[in-house]
């Protein structure tokens, strides 16, 4: 019996001419945290597809257990004791906690009729498993997305799984909730279960990995165990290249108020919220998942109302907005946490998503002047170095980078005053995370005020000028960036009743 669980050994697969993967191979040891590290297209998803059997391999084979696996479909490799969950959770909202865990293998009595006891009793001893206190009667459109991450963990295990790969498990996670995900991965690796953990969030790796598998461009670059590699040298391998991370900084004063928000509440969880906001700065905002940040954003944006208070451009009482069109024309955008939702037609070209706010400029009585169009996407290419096959690529085909790179070429057509980016960086790679920190810094130059909400203390440590915390729909304190701790900022996002100003 081979002392490994899984080896990958020379999987290479192309599409179309493209040659996603090349000669790429891994291997994991039972009851062990493997992190699967790269940039965008840089293979991850593909080899982890072929392993889930959504793709075949051109070349190579894949052993598990000691036996080769070939020619299976999706549901004998979940059958063999292989899941993965992917970031985009795969849930069904009206069913029951209970329902998403058994879908498709519900027990049933003898005449086929479904065993509701066994069902929840089933699901209830997963639960219990994970450490998770969850009613299973529960619709899972009543959970938070955390407790749904962890119905797709209680899942894994339905399925007996051995080897569960998490595919980005803490993009929309924080905190509390962060630590309760690490909690369950430590405990399952206790039992014997073996994760392959693929994350952006180098930090995360180094906390819960115990090797590390870098692919770049589709190729196997190396393979080491966590304690020979320091975060600096796993940057260089992902990105072929010495990147400096120090969160790139510019050196200027205080511009003028140019946004003032005087105790801003909605329907939502926003309670009373105020700010002010200068000319060419970066105010970021700290809080934890749920704190109402991303409300906060909305609301200055127009795009839930005011139920009390006022935003403002400072010095011109009469320059207001109640939706998102009026918000845009007076030169406030937004950069949604969503992109793929809120920010994009995916569907669409990257020609199309990045000229829709500014139709009049490349329209001549009613008709599209297809040049004014190529010289606008041509200039927001080379300006945010976007990569992309043509013009005409649909916007899904990006990388999340990309996408994100799009997203900000669409808004900064509108030659915006201030631009609000709710979680700038979720789901890019290193590489393209520099370069967008980069861009932040150079539209501080230009005077361009920014509101950024982030969930990674380091990068709202890093890149702001100021920051405001949140908690429970109320902003709580402001700190000085040259004061800012990540120890601080957790202790008033976290504290009841919290409010101060540290400075």
């Amino acid at each position: 019996m081979s002392e490994y669980i899984l080896e990958m050994q020379n999987i290479s697969k192309s599409f179309a001419g493209v040659q996603a993967l090349k000669d790429v191979s891994i291997r994991c040891r039972p009851g062990r945290v493997y992190g699967l590290v790269g940039e965008n297209g840089a293979g991850k998803s593909t080899l982890m597809k072929i392993l889930a059997g959504a793709y075949r391999a051109d070349a190579g084979e894949i052993i598990y257990k000691g036996q080769r696996r070939e020619g299976l479909s999706a549901g004998e490799i979940i059958d063999s004791g292989i899941s993965i969950i992917y970031q985009e959770l795969a849930l069904v909202p009206r069913m029951s906690v209970a329902e998403n865990i058994f879908l498709g293998r519900e027990p049933r009595h003898a005449v086929g009729v479904l065993n509701l006891k066994a069902l929840h009793q089933g699901a209830a001893a997963l639960l219990n498993r994970l450490g998770i206190a969850l009613d299973t009667n529960l619709p899972v459109s009543e959970l938070t997305v955390a407790q749904r991450q962890l119905v797709e963990i209680a899942k894994a295990l339905s399925q007996n799984a051995d080897l569960i790969v998490m595919d980005e498990p803490s993009a929309i996670l924080a905190g509390s909730e962060l630590d309760q995900l690490f909690g369950i991965i430590e405990s399952l690796v206790e039992q014997g279960v073996t994760i392959i953990y693929i994350s952006h969030r180098l930090d995360e790796v180094f906390r819960i990995a115990d090797e590390v598998t870098v692919l770049k461009d589709g190729e196997l670059v190396d393979t080491r165990p966590i304690d020979q590699l320091d975060r600096q040298t796993l940057v260089r391998l992902m990105v072929g290249r010495p990147l400096d991370e120090i969160f790139p900084r510019t050196e200027h004063e205080q511009g003028e108020l140019v946004l003032v928000a005087e105790d801003v509440s909605t329907d939502t969880i926003l309670e009373g919220a105020s700010l002010e906001l200068y000319k060419g700065e970066i105010l970021g905002i700290a809080g934890m998942v749920g704190s109402g940040r991303t409300e906060l954003a909305r609301a200055l944006f127009g795009a839930d109302p005011l139920t009390s208070g006022t935003i403002t451009l400072a010095g011109d009482k009469g320059a207001s907005w109640s939706n998102p069109a009026q918000a845009i024309e007076s030169g406030l955008v937004l950069v949604p946490e969503d992109r793929k939702s809120h920010g994009l037609f995916t569907s669409l070209s990257v020609r199309v998503n990045i000229t829709l706010p500014i139709l009049s400029r490349v329209t001549r009585f009613g008709i599209l002047q297809s040049q004014a169009e190529d010289e606008v996407v041509e200039e927001a290419k080379v300006r945010l170095s976007i990569v992309m096959a043509s013009a005409d690529q649909e916007a899904q085909y990006l990388s999340g980078g990309n996408q994100q790179k799009v997203v900000l070429a669409k808004w900064l057509e509108t030659h915006p005053a201030i631009v609000i980016l709710d979680e700038p960086t979720r789901g890019v790679d290193v590489g393209a995370k520099f370069e967008i920190y980069k861009l932040m810094r150079q539209l501080n130059d230009r005077g361009i005020a920014i509101v950024m909400i982030s969930s990674e203390l380091p990068e709202v440590i890093g890149m702001s000028d100021r920051i405001l915390v949140m908690n429970d729909g109320r902003i709580v304190g402001e700190v000085a960036q040259e004061d800012a701790t990540e120890a601080g900022i957790i202790e008033l996002a976290t504290m009841a009743g919290a409010k101060a100003k540290v400075s």
